[in-house]
């Protein structure tokens, strides 16, 4: 038996699981020990639920900072702690880590060494949110579980066989050549849809499938035969849909208004749009939608509405891109939950055959489409945790 301890650190949270592997053959021969989450991190309390493989808590907890912040450090502290107390850690053959940019050197799965965090410090700048939360762990890991060997998996690696056509900003070649190109974002989430969707269809073609990550942060990817075609998000994730508190896609000159006319500098700015901006910003309320589907606050609705209808812009772009669409995916916290949502944007894409019923689509079925519609319309819960599991054990095989 191989155990994997997975870490997923996002901008407030840390996700986690502990999975078994008998062999290498699919990603459901994974058993899953425990896993759980830390959400709150970098307040004044977070909250820490840990669950066994059958969906049972073992543990429910509210941290409160003593002195500061309790940060993502002091979050996996605590978790190596409880591991100690209440399991085997001596199992672990290796940990496995998302780092959500690798830029144009780390596509596929690598050991995590000094060398390699001291490269992916220098994307921290192309994903602020994450990566210094990504890289913190694992620098902790290696003082604290130096014979564990670490793999990063990459949230751009999935991405990186697109066409250069749909990576490519219209700049000069010279900045093309140093990396400044379209790199894409949620990939181990795609990957993993991309290959439990055949067992879905009962066939290994998945044809022309759209896929929709709508969550905290969110984007669209365009996939053919569980290739990645196409995404929303660009060099950074701020591009594409407006997401809980980043803008999404905006006009670059608007950038520049803001630092020239308005006087803003160049962190304020950064603030503004990767903080500040998309759902909160627009409500005005909250980034979470599911406080803005409960407010009856007009600018709640106008928050959801523009979400909506840049879905729905941009499933037009990407169906362009595909030369049709088969099928429609959504996944992640919003797509998985939000039925209100997923209905919105389906009928907003009547016009390319997607039909969404309305009696499946409130009960959280799979496939949630009409019988019948041109288009397949399926719920299918992503598991990014799982993926990276599969990548680190056969890295380390």
């Amino acid at each position: 038996m191989r155990d994997i301890l997975v870490i997923n650190s996002g901008s407030s949270s840390l996700k986690f699981a502990m999975l078994g592997l008998d062999d290498l053959r699919a990603l459901d021969d994974f058993s899953v020990h425990y896993q759980g989450q830390f959400s709150g991190l970098g307040g004044c309390q977070a909250h820490l639920v840990i669950r066994d493989g059958q969906g049972k808590i073992l543990r429910d907890d509210h941290f409160a900072a003593i002195d500061d912040l309790y940060d993502h450090a002091a979050a996996l502290k605590d978790l190596l702690k409880w591991m100690d107390e209440n399991t085997d850690s001596s199992r672990i053959r290796a940990i496995g880590h998302r780092i959500v940019h690798g830029g144009r050197h780390y596509r596929q799965p690598v050991r995590l060494d000094e060398g390699v965090l001291d490269d992916l410090e220098t994307l921290i700048p192309l994903a602020p949110l994450h990566q210094p939360h990504c890289l913190g762990p694992v620098r902790m890991l290696l003082t604290l579980r130096p014979d564990v060997p670490q793999v990063g998996c990459f949230d751009t690696g999935f991405h990186a066989g697109q066409d250069p056509v749909a990576q490519a900003f219209a700049l000069p070649r010279r900045l093309t050549e140093a990396g400044l190109i379209r790199y894409g974002f949620h990939g181990l989430s795609y990957e993993y849809i991309s290959r439990r969707f055949p067992a879905y269809l009962h066939r290994p073609e998945t044809g022309r499938v759209i896929a929709a990550h709508l969550g905290n942060g969110a984007s669209l990817c365009a996939m053919l035969n569980g290739v990645s075609v196409a995404s929303t998000m660009g060099f950074t994730a701020l591009d594409g849909l407006p997401m809980g508190t980043r803008c999404g896609n905006i006009d670059p000159g608007l950038v520049l208004h803001l630092l020239t006319a308005e006087g803003m500098t160049a962190q304020q700015v950064g603030d503004l749009l990767y903080k500040q901006s998309g759902l909160l910003g627009v409500s005005g309320i909250s980034g979470d939608m599911r406080d803005l589907l409960e407010s009856e606050m007009p600018s709640a609705k106008e928050a959801v509405d523009l979400f909506v209808y840049r879905i729905i812009r941009e499933i037009g772009s990407l169906s362009a891109a595909l030369g049709g669409v088969d099928h429609l995916v959504f996944t992640a916290g919003i797509g998985e939950n939000a039925a209100p949502v997923r209905e919105m944007v389906s009928k907003g894409c009547e016009w390319l055959g997607i039909r969404c019923d309305h009696s499946r689509n409130q009960r959280g079925e799979i496939r949630i489409s009409e019988d019948g519609s041109p288009v397949g319309v399926w719920v299918i819960p992503t598991n990014e945790e799982r993926m990276i599991a599969w990548h680190t054990a056969h890295y380390c095989h």
